[in-house]
């Protein structure tokens, strides 16, 4: 069986909660191919002993670099931590991120 790639992102209110959920589940993504945008990514590293590949952050083209394995078939699940009540000011990236995975299944 092959390693499973798996995204992690969170908003900056979600963040604490992805987190808990990467050390609830730390055994289950061991052994898989992980990716975060920048400070999901750091963080869930210092809080697990799991490997995670960051991308940039968010608002500085994460959610992009992440769109782009999406497009490329090259990510097998997002796991995104939204916080439905904040305003994000990359949210024309966000909306381009969830249509790819709707786009793409």
């Amino acid at each position: 069986m092959h390693p499973v790639k798996i995204a992690f992102v969170a908003h900056d209110n979600k963040k604490d909660d992805i987190i808990n959920f990467a050390i609830a589940y730390e055994k289950l993504f061991e052994g898989h191919q992980l990716f975060a945008t920048g400070t999901t990514g750091l963080r869930i590293a210092e809080h697990t002993s799991l490997s995670v590949f960051r991308f940039k952050s968010g608002p500085l083209g994460g959610d992009q670099q992440l769109g782009a394995l999406i497009a490329q078939n090259d990510l097998d699940l997002l796991l995104f931590f939204r916080d439905p009540l904040v305003a994000q000011p990359h949210e024309p990236d966000i909306s381009a991120l969830l249509r790819l995975c709707d786009v793409y299944g």
